[in-house]
């Protein structure tokens, strides 16, 4: 019986380049978006067709509503779940000085990046934990998709940042949980990534990265990501729970 991984925002973007190299490594998938099924059915074929079967769970990680309906939805197609990749999350609707951001925008960002995320983790743990208890040889895990904003402070968008702060400790909190379970926690703190997120900034970063902002001089894209992503879902680091795998092609590596 194959393995089941359920990422959030997985039908476009980088979470869309994670459940492809997911499926690619023989997983089950439950795809996660706000877009009616009709809108995503490309995208979901494109990931039936590399041989995974596929549930869409559509519905807003913010609402605890939505999640609960999710966590059900996969219960009763697949009845099992192995990882939860918590990458759905959006930007601030406008970029604003943190002298003149509104709490709405910090409301709405930070629900849904970051409380989605840690109760959509809370709920998968629980299932989780049930899972090895009934099954000894079950295995799991929990990917967190941060940013490089974690720690690289924006002031034009400090709701994102803090957003993603959070999560940086949601997985440390959670990696220290779970440890008695044996369920790894990481996080994936992806740089500057060629996604519909940064069409608009495309001719800002693309000098910034001629001019050696990134050591590697190209833009990351969602294909590295899910290259991450897949080898942690695989187990291939079982003894580095709550460990940060940064995928910025040495944006953040200290230089002189």
């Amino acid at each position: 019986m194959k393995k089941v991984a359920f990422v959030t925002g997985g039908s476009r973007g980088i979470g869309y380049g994670i459940a492809e190299h997911l499926a690619g490594a023989g997983f089950d998938l439950a795809i996660n978006g706000v877009r009616p099924e009709e809108s995503v059915r490309e995208a979901l074929d494109g990931l039936r067709a590399k041989g995974a079967g596929v549930l869409y769970c559509p519905g807003d990680v913010a609402s605890a509503e939505a999640r609960a309906d999710m966590m059900e939805r996969i219960r009763s197609h697949f009845g099992r779940l192995h990882v939860l990749v918590n990458n759905a999350g959006v930007a601030p609707k406008e970029r604003r000085d943190i002298l003149e951001a509104t709490e709405e925008s910090f409301r709405h960002v930070l629900t849904t990046n970051l409380q989605g995320a840690y109760f959509l983790t809370q709920a998968a743990a629980n299932w989780m934990i049930r899972q090895k208890e009934e099954d000894g040889t079950f295995t799991g895990c929990i990917v967190n998709v941060s940013s490089i904003s974690a720690t690289v402070a924006s002031v034009n968008r400090g709701e994102y940042c803090i957003a993603k702060a959070g999560l940086s400790m949601a997985t440390q909190l959670f990696a220290a949980r779970l440890g008695e379970f044996d369920i790894p926690v990481y996080e994936v703190r992806p740089g500057i990534i060629k996604t519909d997120m940064t069409a608009g900034v495309t001719g800002k970063y693309d000098k910034l990265i001629g001019e050696g902002l990134t050591v590697q001089k190209r833009w990351g894209f969602p294909d590295d990501v899910g290259r991450a992503v897949a080898s942690l879902a695989r187990m291939d680091f079982p003894y580095s729970t709550g460990q940060v795998i940064m995928v910025d092609g040495g944006l953040t590596l200290p230089r002189l």
